[in-house]
């Protein structure tokens, strides 16, 4: 099984990049990709836990908007960590969720919730990205909600009265980037419309001209419609279909493997980094 997109508390997962890896030993995964929300910071520790036959695809996964603030999620996978332009971008993405948090917070504060930027940090891992899975939890933790998903449903969703849209490149621009940094390109869940607005199937053209290598395709928030014109879409265009569970440990619903991207696909897609970047022993 290949595995291509998981989070650790490197940002909004729960387990340790070590506890991951351990999980994809015991569950036979072939390859796992770790793809922390605009963080390279879980690499080091996932490669020292490394032992067997797993290999690793790492990367991350960029927050992006679209020039009508369309949030996107984008996949870079196999590229130099030593990048300078990309650990910039990764981080001054990083530098502004701050900011983002405490408007959430503002506009949450001013509805009447006790939720205060204070709690959000005390139920974050040490190091974590921050992001707004760790404000659910701050909700989770002082019983407003029941839980992350309870949180997103009704109150974090992107089309939220509290959501705020933060600094970040454009989907093409994080393409370019990534295939500049000599890694590829896969966006994220891009039909998954409960999350809020999506792109329409026109968008991918675009994408594909900056360097687009391949689709998610295989996801949980994709319905079968959503997956089957997905599927049209990246056969027409030439790119690669995956598939991925998004585990977040705990944090989600979502299990390790519970969609996978056929081998063929997966040798494509490696072999369209400008290098040999798989972690194994």
């Amino acid at each position: 099984m290949i595995d291509l997109h998981t989070h650790t508390t490197s940002s909004d997962g729960t387990d340790t990049p070590r506890e991951l890896v351990n999980k994809a030993i015991v569950q036979g995964l072939e390859v796992l990709g770790i793809s922390d929300h605009d963080t390279t910071s879980g690499w080091q520790e996932a490669t020292e836990s490394l032992r067997g036959n797993l290999k690793l695809a790492l990367g991350a996964e960029i927050s992006c908007l679209t020039d009508d603030g369309i949030s996107v999620h984008m996949l870079g996978l196999l590229f130099d960590p030593l990048h300078q332009e990309m650990q910039t971008v990764l981080e001054e993405t990083r530098d502004g969720r701050l900011p983002r948090m405490r408007k959430m917070i503002q506009k949450m504060q001013a509805e009447g919730f006790d939720i205060s930027i204070e709690d959000v940090e005390k139920v974050m891992p040490a190091g974590a990205t921050m992001g707004r899975p760790h404000l659910a939890d701050a909700l989770v933790n002082k019983k407003i909600v029941k839980s992350r998903d309870e949180a997103f449903t009704d109150l974090l969703h992107n089309e939220s009265r509290f959501y705020v849209s933060h600094a970040a490149p454009t989907p093409i621009e994080a393409v370019k980037l990534i295939r500049r940094a000599g890694g590829v390109a896969v966006i994220a869940h891009p039909f998954a419309s409960r999350r809020g607005q999506i792109l329409g199937t026109k968008d991918f053209t675009d994408l594909v001209m900056a360097g687009l290598n391949g689709i998610e395709v295989d996801h949980r928030d994709h319905n079968p419609s959503e997956r089957a014109m997905l599927r049209v879409i990246a056969t027409e265009l030439d790119l690669v279909i995956t598939g991925s569970s998004d585990y977040h440990g705990t944090g989600k619903l979502n299990s390790l493997a519970e969609n996978h991207t056929d081998r063929a696909q997966w040798e494509r897609l490696e072999s369209e980094a400008n290098a040999r970047r798989v972690v194994s022993l």
